[in-house]
């Protein structure tokens, strides 16, 4: 059985996490959070506390060892757009939009 966490409605595009996401894919858990602790990227935080939160769900549950746990599977899908209005010149309003994501992580043994 594999030890699951979700992250919804992060406040990061989907493009900006899922660079990330593809870093870490199949890597053993220590790894990757070894990668995500030094890498200089807004999303490399998010991913990473999301990681620990699976490694703790997994202790939780007492099924799973967490010395031998494996990323499995992790998706980024795009959560609801924020959309906001920005005044510009001569009375025009241009649209901003803030793009939030959905995150899907599953652990498992390797």
């Amino acid at each position: 059985m594999a030890a699951k966490a979700t992250l919804k409605y992060c406040r990061m595009a989907p493009r900006k996490l899922r660079v990330m996401a593809e870093m870490v894919r199949g890597r053993p858990v220590e790894e990757a959070v070894n990668l995500l602790t030094f890498t200089r990227r807004a999303a490399a935080p998010v991913i990473r506390k999301l990681i620990l939160s699976a490694v703790a769900n997994a202790e939780n549950d007492g099924e799973l060892n967490t010395s031998e746990l494996k990323i499995k599977e992790i998706m980024v899908d795009q959560g609801p757009t924020l959309k906001r209005w920005k005044p510009r010149a001569q009375g025009r309003a241009f649209r901003i939009n803030k793009k939030t994501s959905h995150i899907r992580i599953a652990l498992d043994v390797e």
